[in-house]
C-alpha cells in the first residue's frame, strides 16, 4: 500500500486508472456508495479533473454494470417480483425506448435511489445497452455535481468539523441500522 501511495503523486495518469477501475468495482458490486471515491478524487486531483473522473468512472461502471447483470440477473427475476419495489422501478422493468430512457434519467437523479438498483432494474427491462448508456451518464451528472460541490464543501471546513460531521454521520448510521435489527 505505501508503494501505490508513493507511486500515485508522481504518476496522474496510473492514479486515474486505479480511480476509474475502483468506480467500476463499486458499480458492480451495486450496494457500496461512491461517495468516498468522489471525495478521494476531489481531494487528490482537484475538483474539475475529479468531478470528470468520477463521472467517468460511474458512467463505465454502470455500462459494465448493465451488462453483467442483463447476462446474470435475468434468472432472478421472480425473485425479485416477489419483493417489495418501488413503483418507478416496476414501471422500468416494463418500459422500453424513450419511456425507459426517461425513467433511468429520472432516477439517477434522485440520490437516495441506490444506482445498483437502477441498474439492475434496468438490465431486466427491454431497454437497449446504448439507450441505458446515455440516460445513466446525463442523469448522474445532477447528482454527482451535488454530491462533488458538498464533498468540496465539507473538505474545506476545519478538521473538528469535518470529524464531528462524520461522527454524527456515523451514529446516524448505527442508530438506523439497530433499529432495524430490532424490529426483526
Amino acid at each position: 500500500m505505501d508503494f501505490l501511495i508513493k507511486l500515485l503523486p508522481d504518476h496522474t495518469l496510473i492514479a486515474a486508472i486505479v480511480s476509474i477501475i475502483i468506480n467500476i468495482t463499486i458499480s458492480v458490486a451495486g450496494f457500496i456508495p461512491s461517495t468516498f471515491i468522489t471525495a478521494a478524487n476531489i481531494f487528490y486531483f482537484g475538483f474539475q479533473f475529479g468531478l470528470f473522473l468520477s463521472i467517468a468512472g460511474e458512467a463505465i461502471g454502470a455500462i459494465i454494470s448493465f451488462i453483467l447483470y442483463r447476462k446474470g440477473v435475468r434468472a432472478l427475476e421472480n425473485k425479485l417480483n416477489k419483493q417489495p419495489s418501488n413503483r418507478f422501478i416496476e414501471k422500468l422493468k416494463n418500459a422500453q425506448g424513450l419511456e425507459a430512457i426517461i425513467l433511468v434519467l429520472t432516477l439517477r437523479i434522485f440520490p437516495f435511489v441506490p444506482s445498483g438498483l437502477v441498474t439492475l432494474a434496468a438490465s431486466i427491462s427491454r431497454m437497449k445497452t446504448t439507450q441505458f448508456a446515455i440516460a445513466s451518464t446525463v442523469g448522474k451528472i445532477p447528482a454527482l455535481l451535488i454530491e462533488a460541490y458538498s464533498v468540496q464543501s465539507f473538505l474545506s471546513w476545519k478538521t473538528q468539523y469535518q470529524i464531528g460531521i462524520t461522527a454524527i454521520a456515523l451514529c446516524i448510521i448505527i442508530f438506523y441500522y439497530f433499529c432495524r435489527f430490532m424490529k426483526k
